[in-house]
């Protein structure tokens, strides 16, 4: 089974799962996954409920182990980092859940993402320095220009709380990016949105990739995916089944059967009850 890889592209992937396993004792969530996502694009990963798609991103950054097989990144081996020196390598993460500071700011929101970066000690905070001080005028300026990316910057000075559900996830991404990724990981991105939103966060996800960003997603809206990534893997029971374009994965026999096919059943139940 190949490998995800755009077209003509020969150039060594920046994420590599070789044979990743993961077991619960006696629960195997994932088996012998081989996933190779090149340098650049959106990719993205689907499957029914219980397939292990957010298990994936655990072990990509961190928050689990493997059982078994190795993850690389850029050509480094992830086994044994913790998930802050993940992050400081260049991979951040969305989750299902909004995980916003609500009594914050939306600018001091994007600045605590930056903090991997920035370069004063606790004695420069405490003391004032001038290190500090270039540091922090740096560091509100970027979150400004991050904002502004996401086109939230008018309301820097706002509480997060008063935010949105849309809103709410584009300063997700806001604060992710400023850890300065080269791979963001987006688990769900439009959970919970309506359609407007979601139309609003898939240019802003493509904006993202646009500007150099490698983009890896979990996503159950299937409309959204087929219309945002170049290249998907389906899961199915913890395997990939499929790897392929928009088009390769809806016309494939297995994830119409594994997938689409349980979505289409639940529509005509659905209507049958209705």
């Amino acid at each position: 089974m190949s490998t995800i890889q755009t077209p003509g592209s020969h150039s060594e992937p920046l994420l590599q799962l070789t044979s990743v396993s993961r077991h619960f004792g006696g629960l195997k969530v994932l088996q012998d996954v081989n996933l190779a996502v090149p340098k650049s694009g959106i990719f993205g990963l689907i499957g029914p409920n219980g397939a292990g798609k957010t298990t994936v991103f655990n072990l990509i950054t961190g928050l689990l182990p493997t059982t078994s097989g190795t993850i690389l990144f850029d050509g480094q081996d992830l086994a044994g980092r913790k998930p802050f020196q993940i992050t400081r390598g260049g991979i951040a993460r969305t989750f299902q859940n909004i995980r916003v500071f609500k009594e914050m700011s939306l600018l001091e929101n994007v600045i605590v993402g930056m903090d991997a970066h920035l370069r004063y000690g606790p004695f420069g905070l405490l003391a004032g320095t001038r290190v500090f001080r270039s540091e922090e005028r740096r560091a509100r300026e970027r979150a400004r220009e991050l904002l502004s990316w996401v086109k939230l910057d008018h309301k820097a000075g706002e509480l997060a709380d008063n935010l949105s559900y849309g809103d709410q996830r584009k300063l997700e991404l806001a604060r992710a990016l400023a850890t300065e990724p080269r791979l963001l990981l987006l688990d769900e991105p439009v959970a919970g949105m309506n359609s407007t939103e979601k139309l609003d966060l898939m240019r802003e996800i493509e904006n993202i990739a646009a500007r150099g960003y490698t983009v890896f997603m979990i996503e159950h809206d299937m409309r959204f995916v087929m219309g945002l990534c170049e290249q998907i893997a389906v899961l199915n029971f913890g395997r990939i089944i499929a790897r392929g374009g928009p088009e390769a994965i809806r016309n494939d026999p297995q994830v119409i059967e594994a997938y689409l096919g349980r979505e289409d059943d639940e529509a005509t139940t659905e209507g049958a009850t209705a």
